[in-house]
């Protein structure tokens, strides 16, 4: 569920938590950081806020990205019903993650994944 409230759109790329997270490390050491990243009160999946426009080029297998109605203003409440912050907004980082390091995260994540499943018995 999207949030209303008038605010800017912005756009939300929904991954599998395990490769999110990954995604997330790998941003934080290696390029630069990452915009405000969401998960849902499971924790089954993470959500990156990308600019607007994204989705409709996004084709990354194993993620999604929808249209999201509400971009942050700050650590108030995320623009998705049913989810927290993982990575709040600040004023430290964009306020969107950049789609061409957030797919190269991903990608990234994907192998290292799959390399570790590889080595496990």
């Amino acid at each position: 569920m999207v949030n209303g409230g008038g605010a800017q759109p912005c756009d939300l790329v929904t991954v599998p938590a395990r490769e999110g997270l990954e995604a997330v490390d790998l941003m934080v050491r290696l390029l630069n950081g990452t915009g405000p990243v969401l998960h849902d009160r499971n924790g089954d999946t993470l959500g990156f806020l990308v600019p607007p426009g994204t989705a409709e080029r996004w084709d990354l297998p194993g993620s999604a990205c929808t249209p999201t109605y509400g971009q942050p203003q700050g650590v108030g409440r995320p623009p998705v019903t049913g989810t927290g912050w993982l990575v709040p907004p600040d004023g430290s980082v964009p306020h969107a993650t950049p789609p061409e390091r957030l797919r190269t995260a991903l990608r990234h994540a994907a192998r290292l994944l799959a390399a570790a499943d590889r080595c496990q018995p």
